[in-house]
């Protein structure tokens, strides 16, 4: 008969349990497969969290047109970079023109970035 106490606890998992060995016969623990927290997991995170907040801000302060284009310059919203002479194509425009359009988001973008630090 399993008490209540150890029903709450029979699912639990230690980082020092044996979960089996390898072809050696050593004892493999959870912990050995378990990948290490490092800089770059935490530099993963803080960089989609700055393009999550980016792109809200895309869509704050940017006309469509502006949106469009920044989203598919840079590939926001999982989608392909583009180059500004595609994206001219695309728009019928020439591709010094994409780049002010670019030039003029950009700095509308960084003043927004800027205000909310």
């Amino acid at each position: 008969m399993m008490l209540r106490s150890e029903k709450k606890t029979a699912k639990d998992v230690y980082l020092y349990d044996s979960i089996g060995s390898d072809k050696e016969g050593n004892e493999i623990s959870l912990i050995d497969v378990i990948e290490h927290i490092d800089e770059d997991v935490v530099e993963r995170v803080t960089r989609e969290e700055d393009i999550s907040r980016l792109e809200g801000y895309v869509g704050q302060a940017l006309s469509q047109r502006e949106q469009e284009i920044i989203r598919m310059r840079y590939g926001l919203n999982g989608g392909e970079e583009k180059t500004q002479r595609e994206i001219a194509l695309m728009y019928g425009i020439s591709r010094s023109y994409v780049s002010r359009i670019e030039k003029k988001a950009l700095e509308k973008l960084r003043k927004c970035y800027e205000k909310q630090e």
